[in-house]
């Protein structure tokens, strides 16, 4: 990256395929998402990449983890696709807060022939920005009250079985969560998380300002966003309903909560497919 950081990128799949490019939500890896992307890899031509400070890639320096350093590093890692594995159409897939980096780029979107974002922190300025502001505010602090450390795996997945975001994800992600956001110490002596709690509710404290900045309207290229059932009440960020939006393919999914690529994989994949193939042609 220009700040001399390395994200690392991996590439599964068949390569002769479309190209999709593939990253994740806030504090997770892209490797959790693996019961998802799995389901893409006989067709399509599947990079992955961990936002900075996340999954592979090591923690540097948290001045720099801030929503525009997010938007540099995506432009960045596109160009780097093209220039290691070869130019050709790239659809771009995004959960959650990587979602903000294409729709904020000066490019908004240009450098991919599609674009499916899942349940993208979005909110309006006025009344749903209120809601979105405040939801925001708690999510940073509880991030911040987050232990970094832990003696064993063993307690970090009894935390991940109390919590209540993680009640309907399908079998084998506690395990995934383990083995992609825990990382041993250096001296053996227990695990942290990959991405550090300040550097978590850090990125949601930039999220309150830039994403009512986000103009779906202007995107330049074939947009779907799938969302969470926007009637159910939160546990993460509200869901913004946007049925009455003319200019994206707007779909949620019944009973869905904020990690429905986890939750429902295959039914993400099936209207990500229809949407690919009515926008190719």
């Amino acid at each position: 990256m220009a700040d001399r950081t390395r994200i690392f990128l991996r590439r599964h799949g068949n390569p002769d395929g479309p190209r999709l490019v593939l990253s994740h939500g806030n504090s997770l890896a892209i490797d959790l998402y693996y019961p998802f992307w799995s389901l893409l890899t006989g067709d399509f031509d599947v990079v992955v990449y961990d936002l900075r400070n996340h999954g592979w890639n090591a923690v540097t320096d948290l001045k720099e983890h801030t929503i525009p350093t997010l938007i540099d590093d995506h432009d960045i890692i596109i160009d780097a696709i093209d220039r290691h594995l070869g130019e050709k159409p790239k659809i771009g897939v995004f959960h959650s807060f990587s979602s903000l980096a294409p729709l904020l780029s000066p490019t908004e979107g240009s450098r991919f022939s599609a674009l499916v974002l899942f349940d993208p922190p979005l909110c309006k300025p006025g009344e749903s920005y209120e809601a979105f502001d405040a939801a925001v505010k708690r999510a940073s602090a509880s991030a911040r009250r987050r232990s970094r450390r832990f003696r064993n795996r063993g307690d970090f997945a009894e935390l991940l079985q109390m919590s209540p975001v993680f009640r309907s994800v399908v079998p084998g992600t506690h395990d995934l969560m383990e083995r992609t956001t825990l990382r041993e110490e250096t001296d053996g002596d227990g695990y942290v998380l990959r991405c550090p709690p300040e550097y978590e509710a850090q990125i949601m404290d930039y999220a309150r300002l830039f994403a009512v900045s986000v103009d779906l309207g202007s995107l330049q290229c074939p947009t779907k966003v799938i969302g969470a059932d926007p009637t159910l009440p939160f546990s993460y960020l509200p869901t913004m309903d946007l049925s009455d939006m003319l200019s994206v393919d707007y779909d949620f999914l019944p009973d869905a909560t904020h990690l429905l690529q986890l939750e429902h994989p295959e039914e993400c994949v099936a209207k990500m497919r229809e949407f690919i193939e009515l926008v190719s042609g």
